[in-house]
């Protein structure tokens, strides 16, 4: 069953699409595509939905970019932020601060588990991890073991486009025009347990494999030069690895061990994403810092923050030492309203609990698809999953390059569209299509979004 957009009465202006191939640079793009296609032009949102210029209606699959967790066109946040511009538009925290920012970072302090009191902001996730990363070299500075500079994380993960982020970032396609980067990111296998067939159906066990391998790279840089692992809960490049049982308290011990800080990358998975306002307490482990943003306004203004603990804030309050590092827009007085007026919508609306009580319909729903020959895996957690597509099977072999070139780029991606689906069909590893639907979305978006799926991976294979 193929839904049909609806239509509803919106004004088009025909320049729009015209204007933005001529003037706008899209972000991670093939510009060379809209020389002989308009862009798409999104004009507004409402709830689950968006709207392009020609009234045609969209599921947001993928909440903007992992991001709109409490929906479209929520006016009290609006007003949010245009009641802090009529006070306060901007103020930087250099030396400064502003009420806005304080009352923001005693509340992230307040969901983040253990003693993680220290909110540090960003105006995004890139700009979080690279915070992440420079205050762990600091730190180990200040306190006597100058060598430890060096950061782990894991192959396709993918940590920001900045210089220091992109370093940690494990896809290669991402960093090979930019290189050299950053010095000292290594990388250590990730948690794709659908590829892992020496573990056969022992996810306990690949857990202990994928964490001890965190070791062996630690231990082949030598510890003593290992600032740092960058790990996210839900890994999400590759499409949506979620950690084996006991992985990330394994990961914690050889932290521990080696005197390694275990940074929790949740850029993604915070807010709601999993069913909890961080990750890190779903699945029960203490990290060191914490990085976070997109969710934490629900797009409506752009803000991220690095959380740390008390003790790795210890020696910067002491004599003349300092963080030399900051943003200028970090922790925009207009941006610190507005996730302040998110956060009491997740409280209000029980956002977390919404997305705890329904994620099982949402994977059951989902999982329906795997009676297609072309849908080998459906994994992920609360409202957030990937569904790898494969040539066969019976063997999980997937697409060659080519292949994935016109079943990604060449159908799915303007087939999903065009069928009222937005969302995401990434080769950045093995082909998926991943969803992250805005966390109001009930039943009846998750039955929309397996039949427009459904309906257009039957039509797949006449472009294979």
């Amino acid at each position: 069953m193929t839904a049909t957009p609806q239509l509803v009465p919106e004004p088009r202006s025909g320049s729009l699409a015209s204007s933005a191939r001529d003037h706008l640079w899209l972000h991670f793009s093939r510009m060379s595509t809209y020389q002989s296609s308009d862009v798409p032009v999104i004009v507004r949102g409402e709830g689950p939905y968006v709207y392009d210029d020609a009234g045609r209606r969209y599921l947001d699959g993928l909440a903007g970019l992992f991001v709109v967790q409490a929906g479209h066109g929520r006016r009290e946040l609006a007003e949010a932020a245009a009641r802090q511009a009529e006070t306060l538009a901007f103020f930087p925290l250099w030396s400064y601060a502003h009420p806005a920012a304080i009352e923001l970072a005693e509340r992230l302090a307040g969901y983040a588990p253990g003693d993680l009191n220290r909110v540090f902001f960003t105006t995004g996730g890139g700009e979080a991890v690279e915070t992440a990363w420079k205050l762990a070299k600091q730190y180990f500075k200040l306190t006597g073991r100058p060598y430890k500079h060096k950061v782990i994380s894991r192959a396709i993960a993918y940590h920001g486009t900045t210089q220091g982020a992109l370093s940690i970032t494990g896809i290669p396609d991402a960093k090979k025009y930019f290189e050299p980067l950053v010095p000292g990111a290594h990388k250590a296998p990730n948690t794709n347990f659908y590829r892992a067939p020496e573990h056969g159906d022992d996810p306990e066990a690949f857990g202990r494999w994928a964490a001890d391998q965190i070791e062996v790279a630690i231990l082949a840089e030598g510890a003593e030069t290992v600032a740092a692992v960058f790990l996210e809960p839900v890994q999400n490049s590759g499409g949506c690895f979620p950690p084996p049982p006991g992985y990330f308290q394994r990961v914690r011990e050889i932290c521990d061990r080696h005197d390694v800080l275990l940074v929790s990358d949740e850029v993604i998975c915070a807010f709601g994403r999993l069913g909890t306002m961080f990750a890190c307490e779903r699945y029960g482990y203490q990290p060191d810092i914490i990085t976070c943003a997109k969710g934490m306004t629900s797009g409506y203004s752009p803000i991220g923050a690095m959380i740390a603990t008390d003790r790795l804030m210890e020696p910067f309050l002491q004599g003349t030492n300092y963080f030399p590092h900051g943003y200028t827009f970090g922790g925009h007085p207009v941006s610190s309203a507005v996730a302040l007026a998110n956060l009491d919508i997740f409280e209000r609306e029980g956002l977390n609990e919404h997305v705890r009580s329904t994620e099982g319909a949402f994977r059951s729903t989902l999982e329906k698809l795997l009676d297609l020959p072309i849908v080998g895996d459906v994994r992920g957690d609360g409202f957030f999953y990937g569904i790898e597509l494969v040539k066969d099977k019976a063997t999980k072999e997937t697409f060659s390059g080519d292949e994935a070139e016109r079943l990604l780029r060449g159908y799915l991606s303007s087939a999903l569209y065009s069928n009222g689906l937005y969302c995401r069909a990434d080769d950045r590893g093995d082909p998926v299509i991943q969803l992250a639907p805005p966390l109001v979305c009930d039943q009846s978006h998750f039955d929309e979004m397996e039949q427009i799926i459904r309906a257009v991976l039957e039509g797949a294979s006449a472009h294979l």
